[in-house]
């Protein structure tokens, strides 16, 4: 009977961590359905808003900078640059979700839990009280800076220990840094009414008021981001088996941590940077991927990446219908419909262990 039970308890343990998708052609379909459904979203953000516009104006538009009419200049110079931002941001923090939840070894991690948030709130507060500025053009390499040095600062905080950075320091200096930072914004918001109002603008989180321009700046650390989760998937996979394990594999622990930081560090960054920061995306679409693929994140991360553009698109386009003629701005639909879907998927999947 005991040896029944012990047989028992891993299989009941394992089933979770089971994808829905099993071997690589059928992954490979799930993505290029999923690349399907992000340009289906893109053609949505582009076409549904306070104003809609049917396919065949968005295409004259898309393809004739000549066309004239109000409907040409909303799709090139606002709509496209939104949904192009949508893209950039949502891959971003699909990927830097997953990569957090898989170093800390918590399934309510999300990036904001290294400093990378509050480090660039920080920046933007500063920026804002001290030189004046009051675009998201101008502000965007400050919040940039900001998010590097928030957890620059949590790595050497929970590196600082005789055992070195572990899952658990980081978490907690994380914490600490977040917290100390989110007081001294208030200290100022609260002084300096100027202050609050811009900060209050950028740190609801949208994608609406960044031109092109925006885009541009922070694509190449998104880029150079991902480089840095793809490299470092199959040490993380690694890793989810414990350190003593993948130190006996030969993996750098070391080196992995930094590569996986210096990746969340540039990809949830460069969001929060160009959108502020928006919840509920690194949280939510990692576990959706991860029910998908499983815990590999050779696939986790590409799927996370796509969900991630998906739903930050879809949750956008859903602001602008439901508050015509105004919109709602991304990060509130986002807190809105985030939140009882989180609930939803944890109920259901009762948080399997990554």
């Amino acid at each position: 009977m005991a040896q029944r039970t012990a047989t028992a308890v891993p299989s009941a343990a394992a089933e979770p961590r089971r994808g829905l998708l099993h071997g690589a052609f059928t992954r490979t379909l799930g993505l290029w359905l999923l690349l399907a459904l992000t340009v289906v979203a893109c053609v949505l953000s582009i076409t549904v808003g306070t104003r809609s516009i049917g396919l065949g104006t968005v295409w004259q538009a898309l393809t004739d900078a000549s066309t004239p009419g109000d409907e040409t200049l909303i799709i090139r110079e606002l709509r496209v640059p939104r949904t192009l931002l949508g893209v950039l941001a949502g891959v971003s923090l699909g990927v830097a979700g997953a990569l957090m939840q898989g170093h800390t070894r918590n399934p309510l991690g999300d990036p904001g839990l290294l400093g990378v948030t509050a480090g660039a709130s920080f920046a933007v507060v500063l920026s804002i009280w001290l030189l004046g500025l009051s675009t998201p053009g101008g502000y965007v390499w400050f919040a940039l800076v900001g998010a590097l040095l928030g957890s620059v600062t949590v790595y050497a905080i929970g590196s600082a220990g005789p055992g070195g950075s572990t899952p658990v320091t980081l978490a907690l200096a994380g914490a600490a840094l977040t917290a100390l930072l989110y007081a001294l914004i208030q200290a100022i918001t609260i002084r300096e009414t100027t202050a609050l109002d811009a900060y209050r603008f950028w740190v609801v989180g949208a994608l609406a008021g960044r031109d092109a321009e925006v885009a541009a700046q922070v694509a190449p650390f998104i880029v150079v981001g991902l480089v840095l989760a793809l490299v470092n998937a199959p040490a993380l996979n690694l890793l989810g088996l414990g350190e003593d394990v993948a130190r006996g594999l030969g993996t750098r622990i070391w080196l992995a941590r930094s590569v996986g930081l210096a990746s969340i560090t540039l990809l949830a960054g460069a969001a929060t940077a160009a959108c502020g920061p928006i919840v509920f995306v690194g949280l939510v679409v990692p576990h959706v991927a991860r029910a998908v693929t499983g815990p590999d994140h050779r696939w986790l991360i590409p799927y996370s990446a796509l969900l991630g553009a998906i739903f930050l698109l879809l949750a956008d386009v859903l602001g602008r219908v439901v508050a015509r003629p105004g919109e709602l701005q991304v990060g509130i639909v986002l807190a809105v419909v985030g939140a009882p879907f989180f609930i939803a998927l944890v109920r259901r999947r009762k948080l399997a262990a990554l």
